[in-house]
């Protein structure tokens, strides 16, 4: 059986790794992301519905521009898999 090669979405510029350390309600959240800094991270309108999202999962966060240090929104969740791809490719530790 072929094991089927799935695209993993990279981080661009001015997006950072993080792993959720605690959920706040309101779909807001704490993420501990790769640069050191934890923020107050929020998931958009527009992928509410369709991602869910639990403490320890691997998600990519979009600082803001203003206060980006404290603050960002969460544009993807990785799949168990894709974040094994990511240790692999050596994105993660």
């Amino acid at each position: 059986m072929e094991e089927e090669q799935q695209k993993i979405r990279l981080p661009k510029e001015g997006e950072v790794l993080g792993v959720v350390v605690a959920l706040l309600g309101g779909s807001r959240m704490k993420v501990a992301c790769k640069d050191g800094k934890e923020r107050l991270c929020r998931i958009p309108g527009k992928i509410k519905k369709r991602v869910w999202v639990r403490e320890g999962d691997v998600v990519l966060v979009k600082p803001h521009e203003i206060g980006g240090d404290e603050r960002g929104d969460i544009v993807w969740r990785y799949l168990p898999l894709q974040v094994q791809k990511l240790k692999e490719e050596g994105y993660l530790d």
